[in-house]
């Protein structure tokens, strides 16, 4: 991350902060912590931005599914069942 991005991503955190941005956090959490993760999250006003490959969290807390692929970011409509579909689907080939 460059100085400018560092710089302005410390602005935005800074000043009452209505966003997270949460990167794998289930790592290393049994079922009833990730339980009340996913309550905390659906509680939170702001809005979250979460990477994870926890399907259980994703069920739980996602209102929008995005795709990283191919050096490509898209929506993807139907969520995780349609995200595992494509995936069924690519592993047969």
């Amino acid at each position: 991350m460059d100085k400018k991005s560092r710089v302005a991503f410390s602005l935005l955190c800074i000043s009452n902060p209505i966003f997270l941005v949460l990167d794998e956090p289930t790592n290393h959490l049994d079922v009833e912590t990730i339980d009340a993760l996913g309550k905390a999250i659906n509680k939170f006003k702001g809005g979250v931005m979460l990477v994870s490959h926890d399907e259980r969290l994703i069920r739980m807390v996602c209102k929008e599914l995005w795709v990283c692929q191919d050096h490509n970011v898209f929506s993807l409509e139907g969520g995780i069942d349609e995200y595992k579909r494509i995936v069924e689907k690519e592993m047969e080939v």
